[in-house]
């Protein structure tokens, strides 16, 4: 198993034409909370459409498998640490707000990053300091002492500058700020992987719904996206290659559109805008996943991820080719039968299975091949002595990607 998997990254890095270690390759991801697909797509918001005329614009969904084991609350904290972990909430253990105990078993795409280019330059411009100190884990023994080289947050606890008042104006202020410093962090010295986080939409929702306010601060954030991209496009005429992907962390509740958190459709379906180019179908299907976005990064930084932590993402790259996705494991009569949507290339799939979920623990977790099948195939129906396992991973491996799915007993145990 471990030669197949070198050759899929291997295959990876030649298959992209770039050096593994790209230091003209950049990214900038953006969440603007709490913003649904349709209100946006009401509002204008001409620097987000730019960005997408020049890569692609599409609906997706967050929340994991609603029903089943990696249903995931619709929650701000769990939608950002699903971003940067490529993982539902059954993983990285971020259940909520409160974010008590994130198992940084699941690396983020800071981390990823740090690991193999301890010299990349890496940022994060937040009104909501718990982004860098609890998610990102910032200089946590965890984390290996995750270190950023810039940071602005924690202006909210700023009562002096910034009085909290009843309407969240201070909020937009604080957004205003942290758009403004990133602008000009990225202009000035172009940081390999930043990410920027704006609060104020949300609070508008929270507060008014579907509204005239909302969609007044839909416009306001759609402003300081266009200081972050204007910032970029300079850093472009240098010769850098940069990507931005920006999305919203949920959707929010029927009808008046103000709370959030459970697995309603409305409440799942979120968004994605990027300027970034060779999307894939899987990009443009309406069933592209929060989860997608960390793998799509490591595909255009060229990072090199390790077998155990390769096989633990939940998502499949936006950019570039896929062997599958969409991977469903289901209950048929007397079977457990796997499904999948196949990349455009018909090619063979390899499919293991394990019993156990050492990796949480920072340990490994044996796979032992069940068979191939060509990925035209669709499916593959599991030996049936798996059936009587209250456990076990599938994992299903390709020329491109990989893709999981477990057999879980009743939902994992929320912890925060």
């Amino acid at each position: 198993m471990r030669t197949r998997y070198l050759f899929f990254f291997v295959f990876t890095l030649l298959f992209w034409g770039q050096p593994a270690f790209a230091q003209q390759n950049k990214i900038v991801f953006l969440i603007l909370d709490g913003i649904p697909a349709q209100d946006l797509e009401r509002v204008a918001t001409p620097n987000l459409d730019q960005i997408a005329s020049q890569g692609g614009y599409s609906r997706a969904y967050t929340g994991g498998l609603a029903g089943g084991y990696s249903e995931s609350p619709t929650i701000s904290a769990v939608g950002y640490n699903t971003l940067l972990t490529g993982t539902w909430a059954h993983k990285h253990q971020v259940w909520g707000n409160g974010i008590k105990a994130p198992n940084y078993q699941y690396w983020t795409i800071f981390r990823y990053l740090r690991e193999v280019r301890p010299d990349a330059k890496v940022a994060i411009f937040s009104t909501w300091q718990d982004n860098r100190t609890k998610l990102l884990g910032d200089n946590l023994p965890q984390t290996n002492f995750l270190r950023l080289n810039q940071s602005l947050d924690g202006l909210e606890l700023d009562t002096l500058r910034y009085p909290h008042d009843s309407q969240s104006d201070y909020i937009h202020r604080i957004d205003q700020r942290v758009a403004e410093e990133a602008a000009d962090y990225l202009r000035n010295q172009g940081p390999d992987l930043t990410w920027v986080y704006l609060q104020y939409t949300d609070d508008m929702g929270h507060r008014h719904g579907r509204s005239s306010e909302l969609d007044a601060a839909i416009e306001k954030a759609d402003a300081q996206v266009g200081l972050i991209w204007q910032a970029v496009q300079e850093r472009q005429q240098k010769g850098e290659d940069w990507q931005l992907w920006i999305t919203t962390d949920h959707g929010r509740k029927e009808p008046d559109g103000k709370g959030h958190g459970g697995q309603s459709d409305a409440e799942r379906e979120i968004w994605i805008s990027t300027n970034a180019k060779d999307l894939n179908a899987r990009f443009y299907s309406g069933q592209a996943a929060m989860v997608d976005l960390l793998p799509s990064m490591i595909r255009f930084f060229n990072l090199v991820v390790s077998e155990r932590q390769e096989r633990e993402l939940d998502g499949v790259p936006l950019i570039g080719p896929l062997s599958l996705s969409d991977l469903t494991l289901k209950e048929r009569d007397m079977d457990q039968v796997l499904t999948w949507t196949p990349g455009i290339q018909s090619e063979p799939l390899s499919v293991y299975w394990s019993p156990t979920d050492h990796f949480r623990e920072g340990d490994q977790d044996e796979y032992f091949l069940l068979g191939e099948v060509p990925s035209g195939a669709k499916q593959y129906v599991l030996p049936r002595e798996l059936g009587n396992k209250p456990f076990f991973k599938v994992l299903v491996v390709g020329k491109y990607n990989s893709a999981n799915t477990w057999r879980v007993s009743g939902k994992p145990q929320q912890k925060n």
